[in-house]
């Protein structure tokens, strides 16, 4: 499984990345999404990335993307 974390400014690109990362996964909070992963799929993210999105970021904006095994587990807590 990944989970993509991302803090992009610009509003347009935001819900670009945002639109983008539906493809692969869902949604598990507002700028956090689970991807089922394989190494083609996290391939295919990783160079959409570079050549659709790098050039458009800020200095300030990033993603984070876990690369988790089978063994994590996923602790979910409702406040």
């Amino acid at each position: 499984m990944l989970i993509v974390s991302y803090d992009i400014s610009d509003d347009k690109l935001r819900t670009r990345f945002s639109k983008f990362l539906k493809k692969f996964g869902y949604r598990l909070q507002y700028s956090v999404f689970e991807i089922r992963n394989s190494k083609r799929i996290l391939a295919n993210i990783k160079k959409e990335i570079e050549q659709d999105f790098e050039k458009s970021f800020g200095e300030t904006d990033s993603i984070i993307i876990f690369d988790l095994s089978e063994q994590c587990k996923k602790l979910v807590m409702v406040m």
